[in-house]
């Protein structure tokens, strides 16, 4: 038997896999992270399946629930929301089940940021300008970042900044970024990436907190820092230049 850990995507019900809509749609057992996963995706469940919120349980609540239904020689869908490799808290739960032998394995999802981009209708990696992305959150009393992880450090390189969990740290955010980007760097807020309440504010490092306040988003929103945001005249790719035209011929 195996717990299948699910990217349920950033919201929007139709964007999830083939595979793991076939995964929740066999599963005899459906673990999900509350309001964050779409209640159409529990739609696809077994009728007699067993459906859980794990919004109110704890980490050992949850992981005995998961070997438990191991145990009973039942599969699980456990839905998180975006993908599982990015701020998922999977980790915690896949050490654990490592220690009880259980079997899992992870399928992707959508990961926030990359509904974020869509909704803004932009590449994060333009030629000339960033080809790197740096994907990273605030410190929290709950969660601290480790040494060197801090906004100021991370942005040095001068590369797009995807920050999540951060709506409410966005004062932070702008101070601590413009001494590396500049006031006048391109700044995107999008809450509630894919979902019909979706908001997306832009500004700039100078303008966007008080946009950010006016427009009242506090969490469960992406924050996209870097000049790709605004980006114009910038070089063609070589996929598709004249320079590799003139080489495939």
């Amino acid at each position: 038997m195996t717990v299948h850990f699910i990217g349920a995507g950033p919201g929007a019900a139709d964007l999830i896999t083939v595979r793991a809509q076939r995964i929740i749609a066999s599963s005899p057992v459906c673990l999900y992270a509350g309001s964050l996963v779409p209640a159409e995706l529990l739609e696809s469940c077994p009728a007699d399946a067993q459906v859980v919120d794990t919004a109110r349980l704890s980490l050992e609540q949850i992981t005995a629930l998961l070997i438990a239904a191991d145990s009973a020689g039942h599969d699980v869908a456990r839905l998180h929301s975006g993908d599982p490799s990015i701020f998922s808290a999977v980790a915690e739960q896949a050490r654990r089940l490592d220690s009880a032998g259980v079997r899992y394995d992870m399928i992707p999802g959508v990961p926030a940021f990359t509904a974020a981009a869509a909704a803004l209708g932009r590449e994060l990696t333009v030629p000339g300008v960033s080809q790197t992305i740096v994907l990273t959150r605030v410190s929290t009393l709950s969660t601290a970042m480790p040494d060197g992880e801090d906004l100021r450090s991370l942005g040095r390189s001068g590369a797009t900044m995807v920050i999540h969990l951060g709506a409410h740290r966005i004062e932070q955010i702008a101070s601590e970024l413009s001494e590396n980007y500049g006031s006048d760097c391109p700044v995107a807020v999008v809450a509630f990436a894919s979902r019909p309440e979706e908001i997306v504010v832009r500004g700039t490092l100078g303008s966007i907190v008080s946009l950010v306040h006016e427009a009242g988003i506090t969490k469960t929103a992406v924050v996209i820092v870097g000049r790709v945001l605004t980006a114009e005249g910038f070089p063609d790719s070589y996929l598709y230049s004249a320079a590799r035209e003139r080489t495939t011929h």
